[in-house]
């Protein structure tokens, strides 16, 4: 194993990012851009100032010396976002992907790279601070959501293990005194995609207990067609219910309960066979669709009390979450053979809680303190038909997980313009699986870590426009097990040393805002790699594993700027060199050799940029929003160990038009990837099934083609 830590980083000064959003007026002025919510500004035509909670403590975007961004509801809405999959297109440095309702591939600046389920996520995912333990929460349904808040870089000081890519924060609305309504509707082709969404929020007591209730239905039929059987091959159907409780019986004591329950029926893995990556097929030859359901319900509660005597504001979170999966008939060739068949299920239960103690000594130093504790445990069963023999295998699993972490961070402001903050978490994680194959036991294996978290950060406010910060932190992703048939049993975590150099500015009108950021990641032992290897029960078996050690650099940059009133553009950027620099690991667990050194799925570049422009029409407004965004080429998931398969970079052109009434009534038309441009959003190079022994050739699943519809909503 190697360890390179980076003594020193040369950097230039860009203007960070995470650009503040500019306030809908009257619902006249257009929606902010790309980022924050709403809160009231402080002249009439200024833009609002974003309010953020990257740091478990209410801040101002422009305090925070991280590189944020933050994306309203609103804006979510009105650019048919539905899921955190899909607003990645919004944030600089996320990349997801998908091949499947219940699988995401997720990375943050190349870092924290997950491909499959079985592996702990490198990026974090917290729904109103809950930790979701799952890449598959990314496909779910955003409902009633306030805010996106995303975090580049190592966020275990605060956020704890599996956050070293980062941390993505999904803050929902809350209810309060005044009564609201709001609705959604929309219709889009050739799909026959649509949406329905609405919530209700009301005081039961004036500022002692209010509610919220929040519903969606969603539902299309995709791109995919199935030639062997007929119908599509990657439906996707939700619905959600969500509800709130805020109670403050009395002024030093806030009360909130929230509870969710997600119905998800899709199909996972729906590749259709390729001749190469420019052979955009939209047909695969699959013996079922492989209908998979998922089930998703939590409850958490939320305690918060200032204790004045110590000037300390006392907050005990806690939270039990439930996923359900069922995959009754599934196609295991990828083909019309029917040669193998699969039925799995699997079962993940989440019981956390989180006490922290945030406390203001003086007007120079504050603190905040907590403790974590997280109990995962998972069960899995797998039935394997080989067809052709009539040979049957069955595999369980049940793996069951205890963290416990202490952590703390030091803010010191020796005047206005200066803070350091140092940070340090310690996480001690067991881990423990058991399986059988055929109703004999296979034995069980354990896998403990214990791991320290620093980060530093060091903030200069040069005016109240202009902020520079430097930070250095370390994140870690715990290790994992494969499955009973598979020769390696488990493999270790990996882990990530980020340095980073930022600036945001903010003009003094908020007409203008510039931010960016470079970085340096030494990442070690990466996950991001799966392999086969030969099965216990014959054949070949899939196995996660650590792959060697990666160097990842590069530069963010976003901005927002309203030139007239009427006009305001926003977008973002990033380049980002993601290699591995030793594969040995790899090489030494599976007996192969990689044909790249580019991660899987890892583009070099991604843009986003966004016009809106606002024609008044009296009280009322007509907007037209014009938004672009790309993405690099990427390497494909591949075994092959001689010749690379590269995955052209796109771009998206997307579009729409907003008439918006003064009563808050709005009705749209738009359009997305109206040129119908075509890409692939997964890929496996054909050596994976060759070495399987399966007819042999490349999969492919590709993106959403053009989709043109309609929209309606209201708020009062």
């Amino acid at each position: 194993m190697r360890l390179r830590i980076c003594l020193s980083v040369g950097v230039s000064c860009l203007a960070l990012a995470a650009s503040p959003a500019i306030a809908q007026q009257d619902g006249a002025q257009q929606d902010a851009a790309q980022q924050g919510r709403a809160p009231a500004s402080a002249s009439e035509n200024a833009a609002p100032e974003i309010v953020v909670t990257a740091r478990k403590r209410t801040e101002t975007l422009l305090d925070v010396p991280v590189a944020v961004t933050a994306v309203s509801g609103d804006t979510l809405a009105r650019r048919n976002i539905n899921s955190v999959r899909e607003a990645a297109v919004l944030t600089p440095g996320l990349n997801i992907s998908s091949d499947g309702a219940g699988r995401a591939f997720v990375s943050i600046r190349g870092v924290g790279v997950t491909l499959v389920q079985s592996v702990q996520p490198g990026v974090g995912l917290f729904v109103d601070g809950i930790y979701r333990p799952n890449t598959a929460y990314l496909n779910n349904p955003l409902l009633d959501v306030e805010r996106i808040e995303v975090l580049r870089g190592p966020q275990g000081t605060l956020y704890g293990k599996n956050t070293l890519g980062g941390a993505i924060n999904v803050i929902t609305r809350q209810p309060g005194n005044e009564f609201e309504a709001r609705g959604q509707a929309s219709y889009a082709g050739p799909d026959d995609s649509w949406l329905v969404s609405g919530s209700v929020s009301a005081p039961i007591v004036t500022d002692k207990l209010a509610v919220r209730v929040g519903a969606s239905h969603r539902q299309q039929d995709g791109f995919i067609n199935n030639t062997t059987i007929g119908g599509k091959s990657n439906k996707f159907n939700t619905d959600s219910v969500s509800a709130t409780i805020r109670a403050t019986p009395t002024e030093d004591l806030t009360l909130v309960v929230n509870g969710y329950y997600d119905w998800v029926k899709g199909t996972n893995v729906p590749y259709a066979r390729v001749t190469g990556p420019t052979d955009y097929s939209r047909s695969n030859q699959f013996n079922t669709l492989g209908t998979t359901t998922y089930k998703y319900r939590g409850v958490n509660a939320k305690v918060e009390t200032p204790i004045e005597a110590i000037a300390t504001t006392v907050t005990l979170q806690a939270a039990y979450d439930a996923r359900n999966s069922s995959a009754p008939d599934t196609d295991g060739d990828f083909g019309p053979l029917n040669i193998v068949r699969q039925a799995s299920s699997d079962s993940l239960r989440t019981k956390t809680v989180e006490l922290r103690f945030d406390t203001k000594l003086n007007d120079q130093l504050s603190t905040l303190f907590g403790l974590f504790y997280s109990r995962e445990d998972t069960r899995s069963n797998q039935s394997t038909l080989i067809v052709p023999f009539g040979i049957t295998n069955n595999a369980s699993n049940r793996t069951k997980a205890d963290t416990y972490a202490v952590f703390g961070t030091v803010f010191w402001k020796p005047n206005p313009d200066w803070e350091v903050a140092l940070g340090l978490r310690y996480d001690h994680e067991d881990r423990s699986a058991s399986g059988a194959i055929n109703a004999g036991g296979a034995g069980s294996v354990g896998l403990k870590s214990d791991q320290v978290e620093p980060r530093l950060s060091v903030t200069r406010h040069w005016t109240p426009e202009l902020m520079t910060y430097a930070s250095v932190a370390r994140g870690y992703r715990g290790g994992g097990f494969n499955a009973v048939t598979a020769p390696v049993r488990k493999y270790k975590g990996d882990s990530a040393w980020t340095y980073e150099v930022g600036t945001k500015y903010v003009s003094a009108d908020r007409s203008f805002t510039l931010s960016g950021d470079i970085f340096y990641n030494d990442y070690s032992d990466y996950i991001g790699l799966n392999s086969i290897a030969p099965s216990s029960t014959g054949g070949l078996v899939t196995v996660d594993l650590n792959s060697g050690d990666v160097e990842s650099y590069g530069a963010e940059l976003e901005f927002s700027y309203r030139p007239v009133e009427q006009w305001t553009l926003s977008g973002g950027a990033t380049y980002m060199h993601a290699r591995l620099t030793d594969s040995s690991q790899y090489t030494a667990v599976t007996g192969r050799t990689l044909a790249t050194d580019r991660l899987t799925f890892q583009p070099d570049w991604m843009f986003n940029l966004s016009s809106d422009y606002v024609v008044p029409l009296g009280s009322d407004s007509l907007t037209f929003n014009a938004s672009v965004n790309g993405k690099g080429s990427r390497s494909a998931a591949s075994l092959n160990e001689t010749t690379a398969t590269i995955l052209k970079s796109y771009v998206l052109v997307n579009g729409s038009i907003t008439y918006r009434l003064e009563n808050g009534i709005e009705l749209a038309v738009f359009g997305n990837n109206l040129f119908n441009k075509k890409y692939f959003d997964s890929y496996i190079e054909k050596t994976t099934l060759a070495l399987a022994g399966l007819p042999a050739s490349d999969l492919g699943i590709i993106g959403d083609l053009r989709r043109y519809g309609v929209r309606a909503s209201f708020r009062f």
